[in-house]
C-alpha cells in the first residue's frame, strides 16, 4: 500500500487506486442519499461508500448521475450483507446492488462482517475472487475482520483482501490489527472515523490542535487518519459539514500533533460498535 500525496490516492495491493478520503452514507435514507451524494461530489469527493444493508444504493446511484460525473470518475464501494453470504447467494446480491446503483460493476466489494455464527465468509470470499476475475468487482476486500478471519480467507484462497474496513478513531486505534494489515499489504479503512462525534470531538487535545490550525476538531481527526495512512469515510448530510470534512485534506499535522492524538487511544474500551467476534445480526 502506498500513498500518492498529490491526489490523496492509496494504491491497493491489486495495483488499483482508491481516494483516501471518501464519503459514507451509513444511516442516510435512500431519498436523502441522492442530495447528499450530489453535494459530496460537488465538494470534491470521488469515493462513495455504501452497503446493501444501508438500503440507499439506488439513491447513491442517482446522486452520481445528478452530479454530472461519469461512473468511471467515481469510486463506489458497497458490501455483501450477512444473510447473503454463501456460494449460492453472493452473485445475486452483487447483481441486485449493481442494479440499484445503475452500474455494471462496483469498484470495491466488501464482505460486511465475518458473522461467525453464520460462518460462511470463507466460501463467500471465493466467490468474490471470481467476481474480481470477471470484472464485476474491480477490487475486493472485507470489513470488520480480525486477524484470524483474515488468515482463514487468505489460507483458503491465496488471495489477500485489498481492504479491511474497521471501526477506527482516536479512542480506538486498532494498532495490532493495523500492523497485521501492513504486514499483509492490506489497506486500512476507518468507519466511524469521528467516533460518532460527542465526547471525542470535545476532547481537549483535539480542541487545542484545532485552535492551532484554525479548524474544527473533526477536521483534525480526519487529518490524523490521512497522516497515518488510513482510508477514511466520514458521513454527514449537511452541505457545510460535508465541505468542511473534505477540506481536511489541506491540513498538515506536525509529528508532535500526530503523537498527541496517538496518545488518546483507549484500546478495546473505546469501541462503539459491535465486536466482530460476538456480533449477531
Amino acid at each position: 500500500m502506498t500513498r500518492t500525496d498529490t491526489n490523496h490516492l492509496i494504491t491497493l495491493n491489486d495495483d488499483r487506486t482508491i481516494p483516501q478520503l471518501g464519503f459514507g452514507v451509513f444511516q442516510v435514507p435512500d431519498e436523502e442519499a441522492v442530495n447528499a451524494v450530489e453535494t459530496a461530489l460537488d465538494a470534491g469527493y470521488r469515493h462513495i461508500d455504501t452497503a446493501a444493508v444501508y438500503k440507499n444504493e439506488r439513491g447513491v446511484g442517482a446522486g452520481i448521475v445528478r452530479s454530472g460525473l461519469t461512473r468511471e470518475q467515481v469510486f463506489v464501494t458497497t458490501k455483501l450483507w450477512n444473510t447473503d453470504q454463501g456460494t449460492e447467494s453472493v452473485r445475486a446480491a452483487i447483481d441486485h446492488s449493481c442494479e440499484l446503483l445503475g452500474s455494471d460493476f462496483v469498484d470495491l466489494y466488501l464482505i460486511h462482517w465475518p458473522a461467525p455464527t453464520i460462518d460462511k465468509f470463507v466460501p463467500s470470499w471465493r466467490v468474490l475472487v471470481e467476481l474480481r476475475e470477471e470484472g464485476r468487482a474491480r477490487s475486493i476486500g472485507v470489513s470488520n475482520f480480525h486477524a484470524p478471519h483474515l488468515a482463514r480467507v487468505i489460507e483458503d484462497s491465496g488471495v489477500v483482501p485489498a481492504v479491511n474496513q474497521i471501526e477506527l478513531h482516536p479512542y480506538m486505534q486498532q494498532r495490532e490489527l493495523r500492523a497485521e494489515h501492513a504486514r499483509l499489504g492490506i489497506a486500512t479503512e476507518a468507519w466511524s472515523p469521528l467516533g460518532q462525534g460527542g465526547e471525542l470531538l470535545q476532547d481537549p487535545v483535539l480542541v487545542a490542535i484545532a485552535k492551532e490550525h484554525e479548524s474544527t476538531p473533526a477536521q483534525i481527526v480526519l487529518a490524523w487518519h490521512l497522516a497515518i495512512g488510513n482510508i477514511v469515510i466520514p458521513k454527514s448530510v449537511h452541505a457545510g459539514r460535508i465541505a468542511q470534512n473534505f477540506n481536511a485534506t489541506e491540513i498538515e499535522l506536525t509529528d508532535e500533533q500526530v503523537t498527541m492524538i496517538d496518545g488518546l487511544d483507549r484500546g478495546a474500551a473505546g469501541r462503539i460498535g459491535p465486536d466482530p467476534d460476538t456480533a449477531t445480526f
